[in-house]
């Protein structure tokens, strides 16, 4: 992982930066003793859930999918978010412009319209009812930045306070409710849009620091950034605010540091992100009530990082770095590279490059961000290996069991079709199949004749009733 500075006035931030242009198997395990620990913050503080021990750890296994791009003559795309529920967002990027995309297992890519006259737009978030928030500007870099929402199908710019020209959205939660920052440079401050209106987040810490800017809001509505100290602008201030609450308050770093920042939240109030020392290299932790900051395991060969998203049972995405970028994810008990968990012959390379990231992870365990596919920087996702059966019968035009007949699955990510015969009542039965893989399912037998011999099915959990019926004679 490389970290960029850039100046604003005194302050520095860090960001995570690529080659391209800008940019439930097990519990987690809650109380290791191997781990690191750090008191949590002063504030008035959600409550959140204790983690339990885990058991044993479990790799995770992995199907990889290339969400693609927008339109054909585009030269790559980046994914920077999912939604609880699986809708992935990200940007699709050509020549001379670049568009918002929308991305779900079913229905594939969905381009997004620019805001009228801006030719670069780029989605953050999304929630599960449609809505998307983002940024169009007009440079690929960011210039003349508006933030943006889209919804059933239209574009719109959202509200920016009297007087301000400048503005982002990075995050929306399942109520509509955006955050991001207004302004630029020593005037940036973090913001909230809801209903119709822009307001600046102006609760402070204890020790006075502020928001720089919001990156993330849960539907609880915490809310997680970055701060800035006006008594050492030299470290970065991991900040966290509860609307409706009178405090924020400060993730506290890592042993041996001094700052962080915070870039993700869970629905269950957990936050993460990256610790380290004023601008120097960061670590990835996680931070709930419960625990306070607990530094998660570098992958193995990496010697900084930063974690970008966690999901609601606490599994945590993101990005180390030694001499390439190494996206990965840790289930709590441990940190695996996705390089690791995917087929060996998907033509995905996630660990020999420095363009690939893991940005966002659903409830269900998808993990979206970029990579290289065949030579080509993609957005990808990543869906969990869950095995499912598909099961029916063969019967005669009555309604009657037909035995004997060969019933075969074909495709999917099958070496060799599986064949089965029916016993007397006609059933038959086929397990350990993929759910998101499409199988062909296909009938023949001596006597009947069938006018629909095979048909595809795309399991995403156990299927019966899958059955045949014969041509009557």
């Amino acid at each position: 992982m490389k970290y960029q500075i850039f100046a604003r006035s005194r302050v520095f931030i860090f960001i995570l930066s690529v080659s391209v242009a800008t940019a439930a198997l097990s519990l987690p395990a809650y109380a290791q003793k191997s781990v690191k620990v750090q008191s949590s913050a002063g504030g008035r503080l959600k409550s959140d859930p204790k983690r339990p021990e885990a058991p044993p750890p479990v790799q995770p296994q992995y199907q990889i999918f290339d969400i693609g791009v927008v339109l054909m003559t585009d030269s790559f795309s980046q994914a920077f978010g999912i939604s609880p529920g699986g809708v992935a967002v990200g940007r699709s990027i050509g020549n001379t412009t670049s568009s918002g995309f929308k991305w779900t297992q079913a229905g594939g890519i969905v381009g997004l319209t620019n805001l009228s006259g801006v030719p670069y737009c780029v989605a953050n978030s999304a929630n599960d009812s449609g809505a998307v928030v983002g940024t169009c500007a007009t440079t690929v870099f960011g210039s003349n930045r508006l933030p943006v929402i889209w919804q059933n199908g239209a574009v719109s710019q959202l509200p920016l306070p009297s007087g301000e020209t400048l503005g982002d959205a990075n995050h929306v939660n399942a109520s509509g409710v955006a955050v991001g920052s207004i302004n630029a440079g020593i005037s940036q401050r973090g913001v909230i849009y809801s209903g119709g209106t822009a307001t600046p987040i102006t609760q402070q810490t204890t020790g006075g620091s502020y928001f720089l800017t919001a990156f993330g809001i849960n539907d609880s509505g915490r809310i997680v950034g970055q701060g800035i100290d006006p008594n050492n602008a030299a470290r970065n201030v991991g900040i966290v605010y509860d609307i409706g609450s009178l405090n924020a308050f400060e993730v506290p770093a890592l042993s041996g540091d001094n700052g962080a920042l915070a870039f993700g939240v869970s629905n269950t109030g957990y936050v993460v992100g990256a610790s380290m020392f004023n601008q120097g290299s960061g670590r990835p932790f996680f931070w709930s009530l419960g625990t306070g900051t607990v530094e998660i395991p570098l992958a193995a060969g990496t010697s900084q990082g930063s974690a970008r998203a966690v999901n609601s049972a606490g599994w945590v995405v993101g990005t180390d770095s030694s001499a390439f970028a190494i996206p990965w994810v840790w289930t709590g008990n441990a940190t695996y590279r996705l390089q690791d968990l995917i087929p060996a012959n998907s033509g995905w390379d996630l660990s020999m490059n420095t363009s690939s990231s893991a940005m966002g992870i659903s409830d269900g365990n998808v993990i979206v961000g970029t990579g290289v596919f065949n030579g080509l920087t993609h957005a990808y996702a990543m869906v969990p290996i869950v095995n499912v059966s598909v099961s029916g019968r063969i019967l005669t035009s009555g309604g009657a069991g037909i035995r004997n007949c060969l019933v075969t699955v074909s495709g999917g990510d099958l070496g060799s079709p599986v064949v089965v015969q029916t016993g007397s009542f006609g059933y038959f039965l086929f397990t350990g199949l993929h759910a998101g893989q499409t199988y062909t399912i296909s009938v023949s037998s001596k006597r009947y004749a069938f006018a629909q011999v095979s048909r595809n099915v795309t399991p995403a959990a156990d299927v019966t009733g899958f059955d045949f019926t014969a041509d009557p004679f």
